[in-house]
């Protein structure tokens, strides 16, 4: 049957880690929906030993019902689709079947919601006049704002963020993203010069600390996410009232103020490290709003 340890899984699993290079995180949402579709399909229909071409449309839109029944969100189940959308794409491409039954499988339409982010004067605000405590993690914490706001790194690049790919005399960073893809983001010299103060008095004050990794804790150990999360979380509420107080929403921040100040859509999608534009233009749709409002704010017939 199509199980954890089936070889119809694993294989798919190994590729999406070796040659996708997904990340744990990823590679876990996978093999999570996937498990998921097995339970249910020995549960309810006895399935223990199906072959792949013995697992229907019918049999997949079955589950999906299921899903929306125990009141799963559209984008929840968009996901699993995905997975079983891949899982049997793979298997396809390698003549393991002769056809994917996700062809006949629909996917439920998921409301577009812009991305949340703070505004302009507020993150001038948290940045040029919000006083931070003058203690190690009040550096770090105004620190990884600024990198986050200048960059528009992910929370994950930004904790494994290493001193050697800061290059001073470029004035760039050099991220690496998703699936272990690099970039090099140009960033001001204010910021490289805040860098690499941190790093000197990381030397200076702190007993033997990691000088791997860039920010560090008040014990010199590398930062965790969830430290990181809370932090942003703290500083940002100090700010701003939108619902959303995140490391993502500082990228969100990041891509909208450059689209909203005229920067070219593709530029954006390099900075931010987005494999298809798609994913970039949906900042188009906030600057959009922008101009709107301009519009009926400044138009005598709007």
């Amino acid at each position: 049957m199509i199980a954890p340890t089936h070889s119809a899984i694993q294989p798919f699993l190994e590729y999406l880690q070796f040659e996708k290079r997904y990340s744990p995180h990823t590679l876990l949402a996978y093999k999570d929906d996937l498990e998921e579709f097995t339970i249910y399909l020995v549960n309810v229909f006895g399935m223990e030993n199906p072959a792949l071409s013995d697992i229907s449309a019918s049999l997949i839109r079955s589950w999906l019902a299921n899903l929306k029944e125990e009141k799963k969100s559209a984008k929840t189940i968009n996901r699993k689709i995905s997975s079983l959308k891949s899982f049997f794409k793979y298997h396809l491409r390698r003549g393991n079947l002769e056809k994917t039954p996700m062809s006949a499988v629909t996917a439920p339409k998921v409301s577009k919601r812009l991305p949340q982010y703070v505004e302009q004067q507020d993150m001038g605000n948290l940045l040029n006049k919000v006083a931070f405590p003058d203690t190690w993690k009040g550096h770090t914490d105004k620190l990884l704002l600024s990198v986050f706001y200048h960059t528009g790194m992910r929370l994950s690049e930004l904790v494994n963020l290493k001193e050697n790919q800061v290059n001073a005399a470029g004035n760039t960073l050099k991220i690496l993203g998703k699936g272990n893809k690099e970039r090099l983001v140009p960033v001001g010299g204010e910021l490289i010069a805040a860098l690499q103060h941190y790093m000197r008095q990381k030397r200076a004050q702190l007993e033997a600390p990691d000088t791997t990794y860039l920010l560090v804790n008040d014990k010199g150990k590398k930062l965790y996410a969830k430290a990181v999360y809370l932090s942003v979380r703290e500083w940002l509420n100090a700010v701003t009232t939108i619902d959303k107080k995140s490391p993502h929403v500082l990228r969100h921040t990041f891509a909208t103020h450059l689209m909203n100040n005229g920067a070219d859509l593709n530029a954006v999608k390099e900075l931010l490290g987005h494999a298809s534009l798609a994913a970039t233009q949906i900042y188009t749709h906030n600057t959009i709003e922008k101009l709107k409002d301009i519009y009926k704010k400044a138009h005598p017939k709007a």
